[in-house]
């Protein structure tokens, strides 16, 4: 059956359809084509540690230190174990900036190379505690049943201890000086990095990214190590920029009580020590708010940066 068209239709003019034409492809090349932003791991951190000024303080702080440390042997105007009884206790100025001792040494490079020997025990027992905190409350957590006894009992044994006192009879067993004064912080700074491990490893281990490894075969040590440890380790990477404040503190306690370095130590504790004796006498209090200024300003520098991790590192703040 056919249809004839309705002759309206036919008297009404078609309307003509513009179309442009398409340009042809032309691929662009590789090195015009324009990059995308990054937005790595590292960057999105830094961008939410940067927002806290108290932790960009710290870490400004921190920096500064650690060069002055660094460059004490070429900056220090004099020798820090140089005696010079004439010169004893002068008032800051021009020849000596920070004043001298009782025993005539220049102050301020008794502070730089305080400043060094705190940084040094601060960063090595940081380093050591971790080390030796980590590894035994992984295993802790991670095994359990007799390994997380032994192990917690053991960590309440040393947290039984209060930490001057402990140190105190570390040192006085192993003896005076800087190593030893080292393993002192060491055996009594471990237990509560152990303690963060062990119940970051309980949370984790039974995590479904865990038990996928386990379905494959991946052995314990490859699923603690690539698997868990990662995930695990930043409420203790954050509590290690704080344990370096805490182990400055604890090697000034104890050179202030006359343990650990040896008595001609320039040290922020014996150069307290020191001053304290010349605490009523009339323009010399220089000689412990320096050293003390110190202690304080690198304790709160490292806890900022501590604070500043803790925000970057929170995925409830992301």
């Amino acid at each position: 059956m056919t249809t004839t068209p309705d002759p309206a239709d036919l008297s009404m003019p078609a309307q003509a359809v513009l179309v442009e034409p398409v340009e042809p492809y032309e691929p662009v090349p590789e090195g015009d084509a324009p990059k995308a932003p990054s937005h790595g791991q590292f960057a999105d951190m830094w961008r939410r540690f940067r927002r806290n000024r108290l932790a960009m303080l710290g870490l400004a702080v921190v920096v500064i230190l650690i060069a002055l440390a660094l460059l004490q042997p070429f900056i220090s105007p004099y020798d820090p174990y140089d005696q010079n009884l004439v010169n004893s206790l002068q008032s800051p100025g021009a020849e000596h900036w920070f004043g001298t001792d009782v025993l005539g040494r220049d102050l301020f490079s008794g502070m730089l190379y305080g400043l060094q020997l705190a940084l040094l025990v601060g960063l090595c027992t940081m380093l050591g505690s971790m080390l030796l905190g980590v590894t035994l409350g992984a295993l802790a957590g991670y095994r359990g049943r007799f390994a997380d006894g032994l192990i917690m009992r053991t960590t309440d044994i040393f947290l039984a201890f209060p930490f001057l006192v402990g140190a105190i009879l570390v040192v006085r067993t192993f003896g005076s000086g800087v190593t030893q004064v080292i393993i002192a912080l060491v055996i009594l700074g471990w237990p509560t990095a152990a303690r963060l491990m062990r119940g970051q490893m309980l949370a984790l281990r039974e995590a479904e990214y865990v038990e996928a490894a386990r379905s494959i075969g991946a052995s314990d040590s490859r699923i603690v190590v690539r698997h868990i440890l990662p995930n695990a380790i930043q409420p203790v990477f954050i509590y290690s920029f704080t344990s370096i404040g805490v182990a400055v503190v604890a090697m000034a306690s104890l050179a202030y009580l006359g343990v650990g370095v040896p008595p001609d130590t320039p040290e922020w504790g014996r150069l307290i020590n020191q001053g304290i004796e010349q605490v009523r006498v009339d323009g010399k209090d220089f000689l412990w708010i320096f050293p003390s200024a110190a202690i304080c300003l690198t304790t709160l520098a490292f806890a900022f940066v501590a604070d500043g991790l803790r925000d970057a590192l929170d995925p409830k703040l992301r």
